[in-house]
């Protein structure tokens, strides 16, 4: 009898484990197609409003920092235009020029690849584009006080002109010239030096443009840029405009 009653209780201990078991199974199958049915709803709610997602362009032109205060080129060039001109045009160039290029889907990484491709861009997208990028460097090239050039910019000069004085005629009178609104520039070509200018907003780094190279310096003579206090005497701008350039970025932008 003892046999038998021991036998009898295996087999209740059988029957309880069996169960024990298949509870488990159950548990860690719920478990699992629970999850199976979850993970697809995380996934697929990132995809549930598209149109919400924010695409950020390949390509943001950004405005610089002004690199003085608006009053700190006075007399040559006062604070009233520095603050219109800044605040005013150059911000106006940057925020079109970032419009055109997410409403026309440009996908170009760099302004090296911008300019590059300025043939095959909007006129709103040219514009703009030249604009933003041509203020920005503007700024850069001048600062208050300034001296005659020295160093590998005069060396430079003197092998390209003759001399520091037959430059500046050179480029005074391109400034002069260029009819309507525009910049003037010296660029470096290659192992040399050269003097130009550019319509509108354009620049020597479009594929468009006649005057190409490496831009080292620049005057814009658009009326914005000098006409409240000079109006309509641009040589007066231009002879002023000596007094406030930054050589030491020139000799910087040559030797890069």
């Amino acid at each position: 009898m003892p046999f038998g009653h021991d036998l009898c209780e295996l087999r209740i201990l059988n029957q309880y484990a069996m169960k024990s078991i298949t509870r488990r199974k159950f548990v860690k199958a719920s478990l699992t197609s629970s999850a199976a049915l979850v993970v697809p709803l995380f996934v697929q709610a990132d995809n549930l409003f598209p149109d919400e997602k924010t695409i950020t362009p390949a390509l943001q032109f950004t405005q610089l920092p002004l690199p003085y205060a608006n009053n700190a080129l006075e007399p040559s060039i006062d604070a009233l235009t520095m603050e219109i001109h800044y605040g005013k045009h150059h911000s106006a160039y940057i925020k079109n020029v970032n419009d055109a290029i997410a409403a026309e889907n440009i996908s170009f990484a760099s302004e090296k690849d911008f300019f590059s491709n300025t043939s095959k861009l909007s006129t709103k997208a040219r514009n703009n584009g030249g604009g933003a990028w041509n203020h920005n460097f503007f700024w850069q090239v001048m600062k208050p006080g300034s001296s005659a050039p020295t160093g590998k910019v005069a060396e430079a000069i003197n092998a390209a002109f003759g001399s520091t004085d037959k430059f500046k005629e050179l480029f005074t009178q391109t400034a002069m010239t260029r009819f309507g609104s525009g910049w003037a520039w010296l660029v470096k070509d290659g192992n040399t030096l050269r003097v130009g200018s550019t319509p509108n907003q354009d620049n020597p780094l479009m594929d468009v443009s006649e005057l190409k190279g490496t831009p080292l310096l620049a005057l814009d003579v658009w009326e914005h840029a000098y006409y409240l206090k000079y109006q309509n005497k641009r040589n007066e701008y231009v002879a002023n405009w000596w007094n406030v350039v930054n050589w030491d970025e020139v000799a910087k932008r040559l030797n890069s």
